[in-house]
């Protein structure tokens, strides 16, 4: 099997049988390649089925018609298995990775992150994708024979973000002197891809954002042009979604002829290859310059206008005085957090097993405990 799979991949693709030991050994099975369970084992976790009600821009609350951490997460897993697939890449390397980019998100979104990153400054420092190491390496508990998910080495390098600092981990070491994977550089694109469409979608949905805002944005007036000729008499609910597909089909695209060009014009035929470019500094996934400038402006325009939009804020800084009530009230009672958690207390500190209870929970149960202790404000 493992054969067939790899005679798909291009020659600077990770070969299924090159995807690294896992920490604790484990026989092979009968009929999955090492990948497969990799992914299996990030869709069957705990931290995965919780994303469901953590929020991706719009709390839990506002209606079921938004994306949500799950939702988001599963269009970035299938952006990253196409871009993945069309450069011969190992799609299920790139899908796994992309699947697991969240599992350490906090509830509340961004506004949750940086409120545990201040708390934690003093005590180790937050940051979503090590926490989602943390779940996959340490904090699931699923199996008897290892704490966390033991997956393959290619997959918890590619987990690590370019920029953040993995000091005292070998792979982190690893992951700095040979640089991504192409397959992790999928996700990491992928992501950004997924949620400025999406983004755009649920805004325009909530009414935060206004169609007349966008006509002015180069990347979507583009799109909106080719929806308008080939398609002229739409209603206004699949017009807005007929553009929302040719935008992201736009982004890929331009995406995957960029990566295409540069393993051309740089003759990467090798891993090591895309390695000496990394360390070089040439970054190979990445837009034609004049299509990169449009995708900037239409992400600026979503900062301003619908990250920082009044009502997200209010719900923003409500979620962040959750997170901060949450968490000095069970740093004061540690023996209110679940055993699991707290049995690490002596090896890695009260705080940082507070923190790692508080970030897992969902939007939900984040606000039901917070007003079981007697935080009143609610969130709508």
């Amino acid at each position: 099997m493992i054969q067939a799979e790899n005679s798909l991949l291009a020659s600077y693709a990770v070969r299924q049988d090159e995807t690294g030991a896992r920490v604790y050994p484990e026989e092979e099975h009968p009929y999955r390649i090492p990948l497969q369970r990799d992914r299996d084992r990030v869709v069957h976790s705990s931290a995965f089925k919780r994303l469901q009600y953590k929020t991706q821009v719009f709390v839990y609350s506002v209606g079921e018609n938004y994306r949500n951490r799950l939702t988001h997460t599963l269009e970035v897993a299938g952006i990253s298995r196409t871009m993945a697939t069309a450069l011969g890449l190992n799609s299920l390397l790139a899908e796994t990775i992309a699947l697991a980019h969240d599992l350490g998100h906090t509830p509340f979104g961004h506004a949750g992150q940086d409120m545990l990153s201040d708390l934690m400054k003093d005590f180790g420092g937050f940051e979503h994708n090590k926490q989602s190491l943390r779940i996959v390496t340490i904090l699931e508990t699923r199996y008897p024979s290892f704490p966390g998910l033991n997956l393959c080495e290619e997959t918890i390098k590619g987990m690590m973000k370019h920029g953040a600092e993995y000091s005292g981990s070998n792979l982190g070491q690893k992951r700095k002197e040979e640089g991504p994977t192409l397959e992790a550089q999928c996700a990491d694109v992928a992501d950004e891809i997924a949620y400025t469409s999406h983004d755009i979608d649920d805004g325009l949905e909530m009414g935060y954002l206004k169609l007349g805002e966008l006509k002015d944005l180069s990347l979507w007036s583009d799109a909106v042009r080719k929806i308008k000729e080939e398609y002229p008499d739409l209603s206004e609910k699949v017009f807005i979604r007929s553009v929302i597909r040719e935008l992201t089909n736009g982004m890929v695209s331009n995406m995957i002829r960029t990566i295409e060009s540069r393993i051309h014009d740089w003759k990467i035929s090798t891993r090591e290859d895309l390695n000496l470019h990394y360390q070089e500094g040439k970054r190979i996934a990445t837009y034609e310059p004049e299509y990169g400038e449009k995708v900037r402006e239409l992400k600026s325009f979503l900062y301003k206008t619908l990250y920082r939009h009044p009502s997200v804020v209010v719900t923003s800084d409500r979620g962040r005085d959750i997170i901060e009530s949450l968490f000095f009230h069970f740093r004061k009672q540690p023996e209110s957090i679940p055993e699991t958690y707290r049995q690490r207390i002596g090896s890695e500190g009260l705080e940082r097993c507070v923190c790692d209870f508080v970030a897992g929970m969902t939007d939900r149960y984040a606000e039901e405990i917070a007003h079981s202790i007697g935080f009143k404000t609610q969130i709508h």
